[in-house]
């Protein structure tokens, strides 16, 4: 029991904040001005192990100036002391999480060190105990952050190459804490004071292909008598300032060219939405202005609806004057980078609970649906498991304004992995409808809440990769 001037002292350090705190081995909850003490576990870490996997790419997939040809899946496998485990999965993307990074190692030389990360969070988590994963990463995140600068010698190293590092370890943690308390789908997983940031079920979620540099026209139009609506198309092409807008103007007509004409039932305008991904090329509002600009004149402009990252992270620009919905991804590492991006006059959160993990993406989400920002998923070119754990938070996200009663969730790993169809068959809901794009959606009915995607469910092939030989 706690006396009440703790809980005094403890409610006047929280309220407010959100807050979550460990004492005593339970949680004790800040949900709006209620103090909560929830009677969850406390788990005991007996054991830990990894693995890793290289997968293949169909072709070189190309940006930030930089190309991948393989994308490691990391795997992290977690034992208590009761006997329970969890294995979790992650995908890393070096050259998504720290550019600078990728361009100054090997491609395998910059996923070893990411995975050396994945390691070190293992070996920190074994042995403590936890009653909840996000309190546990936040705990272990800057023991982490600091043992990564030093083995890459990189005191500006972003933060998220540590979050993507911890994803298999996150997810796996919350597998666990799952199983040790009885949780058998993902509305369980999610905390008191998360609630409100995630209170739908979409019963279908927009499937967003990507639309990288080299797609043609034709392409691009099959893709829209696939059934496809909503395209998350590539700017920011190579070359200087001046070449790239260039690029961009010219395939900016491209598109409209082909897309302007077709009607869709899915937009309050009645007209296909451009998702635009400058991946911080644009180096000044200027330049950026001069492709709205364009955009104005060719009458493609009231078609945006966002544009994610047009500058560089360095670049502290002020956008509440730029006339479009501008998104916040790899900049909106934590929640309080969020705040900041926010405060800023960004309008819109691509999450990634694949790639920041889900304990600091329900934080960010909650940062940004607390102050009527919305967001939308966005992937990391993750294995068919991860786009699982991406679905069900995009269907739980309030709607995005003029899309109507939707999800939105980027997949593109069909389009880039060599093995997808194999992949896709080493998990336990092959062939669910739930896991296949009709007409441009994933229907994510009954079947898909009551199995929560089937994240819960073992896997053979990766509990395979564990058992004692």
């Amino acid at each position: 029991m706690y006396n009440e001037s703790r809980r005094n002292f403890i409610k006047k350090s929280l309220i407010g904040i959100g807050g979550l705190l460990l004492a005593d081995s339970e949680l004790i909850r800040v949900y709006g001005n209620t103090l909560v003490k929830d009677s969850l576990k406390n788990i005991k870490i007996l054991h830990t192990n990894s693995q890793f996997e290289r997968e293949p790419l169909k072709n070189p997939f190309g940006f930030k100036g930089g190309y991948l040809s393989e994308l490691w899946q990391s795997i992290s496998y977690i034992e208590s002391t009761t006997g329970n485990h969890s294995i979790g999965l992650g995908t890393q993307s070096v050259l998504w999480s720290d550019a600078t990074l990728f361009s100054n190692h090997s491609e395998s030389g910059g996923n070893s060190l990411m995975y050396e990360l994945t390691e070190r969070a293992l070996q920190l988590i074994k042995g403590n105990s936890f009653t909840s994963p996000i309190v546990l990463v936040d705990q272990i995140f800057p023991e982490i952050y600091a043992y990564a600068k030093k083995i890459t010698s990189r005191p500006d190293l972003r933060k998220t190459f540590v979050l993507n590092a911890l994803v298999s370890v996150d997810n796996a943690l919350w597998l666990l804490y799952a199983k040790e308390n009885g949780f058998t789908n993902f509305d369980q997983l999610i905390p008191p004071e998360f609630k409100s940031t995630f209170p739908e079920h979409h019963d279908r979620v927009a499937a967003i292909p990507l639309i990288s540099y080299n797609v043609n026209p034709p392409a691009l139009k099959q893709e829209v008598d696939n059934g496809y609506f909503f395209m998350k198309i590539k700017i920011g092409q190579a070359g200087s300032q001046k070449e790239m807008l260039e690029k961009d103007m010219c395939r900016l007509s491209e598109i409209h060219q082909v897309l302007k004409d077709i009607s869709t039932p899915y937009t309050d305008t009645g007209k296909l939405p451009y998702y635009f991904d400058a991946n911080g090329r644009y180096e000044s509002k200027e330049t950026f202005l001069r492709f709205l600009d364009h955009a104005k004149k060719i009458n493609a402009f009231d078609q945006i609806v966002i544009i994610e990252e047009p500058f560089p992270e360095e670049k502290d620009f002020d956008v509440t004057d730029i006339p479009v919905r501008l998104a916040s991804d790899e900049t909106a590492h934590t929640e309080e980078d969020t705040i900041n991006r926010l405060s800023m006059g960004y309008k819109a959160v691509a999450l990634k609970p694949i790639a920041k993990t889900l304990s600091m993406s329900m934080k960010i989400a909650k940062a940004a649906t607390d102050r009527n920002i919305p967001c939308f998923c966005a992937d990391l070119t993750v294995n068919p498991v991860l786009v699982e754990w991406n679905k069900n938070v995009a269907a739980r996200l309030k709607p995005f304004p003029g899309l109507g009663n939707v999800g939105l969730l980027e997949s593109n790993g069909h389009q880039n992995y060599a093995n997808w169809d194999i992949m896709k068959k080493n998990t336990p809901f092959y062939g669910k409808r739930w896991t296949e794009v009709k007409d441009g959606f994933y229907p994510t009915d009954g079947e898909f809440f009551a199995r929560s995607g089937g994240i819960f469910d073992p896997i053979p092939y990766y509990e395979n990769m564990f058992k004692i030989k």
